[in-house]
């Protein structure tokens, strides 16, 4: 069993930064890939980025490129996702997740096996 708890979402004024932090239980983690994903009002549950067991793969989804970095810190069993130059439209409940096995494809939410409760992030014009 992996619990993983998100941190670091608030209100934040557009154009601004936030960094997000998933601190995972476990002995582990270093294995792990693991992933954001985020949830809007109205929306489907959608993947924002991800980043392999051994830091050599990072993905993001298009909308966030060159705006949002995932990065991890196996000594911590912490994932974070920085945030920059966020736009309203950034507006969600934000969740990491973790694929213990290492398969499937990082976008797709069946990949992973555990899910945070979440932390809300809000843009403001």
């Amino acid at each position: 069993q992996v619990q993983l708890v998100e941190s670091g979402g608030g209100l934040v004024q557009a154009g601004g930064s936030l960094r997000l932090s998933c601190a995972a239980s476990g002995r582990s983690f270093s294995y792990y890939d693991m992933g954001w994903f985020r949830l809007a009002p109205g929306k489907e549950r959608e993947f924002v980025a991800a980043i392999r067991w051994n830091s050599d793969n990072r993905y993001y989804t298009d909308s966030v490129k060159g705006r949002f970095t995932i990065s991890r810190d196996n000594a911590k069993n912490t994932v974070y996702l920085q945030m920059n130059s966020l736009k309203p439209e950034d507006t969600a409940v934000y969740y990491c997740a973790a694929d213990v096995d290492r398969s499937g494809t990082y976008y797709q939410r069946s990949k992973y096996d555990y899910w945070g409760q979440g932390t809300q992030v809000t843009v403001s014009l």
